[in-house]
């Protein structure tokens, strides 16, 4: 059995068939410049090949300096972990926190250090030096 749609007539006799203007729909002037694309823009192209272009989550300015974080806790852990009466512990680009405590005397040398941390590490019999 054959099925007749009924022709859609809303337009018939109008000069634009319901585009707008008869300005619009002409060529690829109304797809936003890329051609056969439609009006999606070149983006997905950027996300694949071009990531440097958008900022991603987090972006710091490259004049603000971000150092990691360790804690006192972790700072213990490796001055347990060696032989020497006061090791020496050397972490350039990290800033010492105060959160945990120290078992014995220990040298960190650092980037930076909080002012709870300096006094936790002072008070254990420790130096802490801060790098440049």
């Amino acid at each position: 059995m054959v099925v007749r749609s009924k022709k859609n007539r809303k337009y018939l006799g109008t000069r634009t068939w319901g585009w707008g203007n008869k300005k619009n729909r002409r060529g690829s002037g109304s797809r936003g410049g890329v051609g056969r694309g439609g009006k999606k823009s070149k983006f997905t192209y950027t996300v694949k090949y071009d990531k440097t272009r958008i900022r991603s989550p987090g972006f710091s300015s490259p004049r603000t300096i971000r150092l990691n974080e360790v804690n006192l806790n972790r700072i213990s852990v490796f001055a347990e972990g060696s032989k020497d009466a006061k090791p020496t512990i050397e972490l350039r680009g990290y800033k010492v926190l105060s959160n945990g405590s120290l078992a014995k005397p220990v040298v960190v040398k650092a980037s930076a250090f909080s002012k709870k941390a300096e006094e936790k590490i002072k008070g254990a019999g420790g130096e802490a030096i801060k790098l440049e």
